[in-house]
C-alpha cells in the first residue's frame, strides 16, 4: 500500500515538512507518479515495531526498583 506525504506524516506522527526533508535527503524511497510522491507503507512496519520494543525496554528499566546497597554505612 502506498501513502502520500500527508498520509505518511499522519501515520508516523511527524510533520509533512520533515517527511519532505527526508525525501530530499533520499532517506525515504518514493515513487513519483507525476503529480505526487508515493511512499510504501510497509517499509515503516519494522521501524515502528522496533520503536515499540524500545519503549517497552525503557519503561521496564525506569520501573525497575533501585536495589539496596549492602555496603552503605549509616554515618550518623
Amino acid at each position: 500500500m502506498y501513502l502520500t506525504i500527508k498520509e505518511t506524516a499522519e501515520y508516523l506522527s511527524l510533520s509533512e515538512a520533515y517527511i519532505e526533508q527526508l525525501i530530499r535527503e533520499k532517506k525515504i524511497p518514493v515513487i513519483d507518479d507525476g503529480q505526487q510522491y508515493l511512499i510504501n507503507k510497509e517499509q515503516f512496519n519494522s521501524h515502528l515495531e522496533q520503536m515499540e520494543k524500545y519503549k517497552e525496554l525503557v519503561e521496564a528499566i525506569l520501573n525497575e526498583p533501585i536495589p539496596e546497597d549492602p555496603d552503605v554505612k549509616d554515618e550518623d
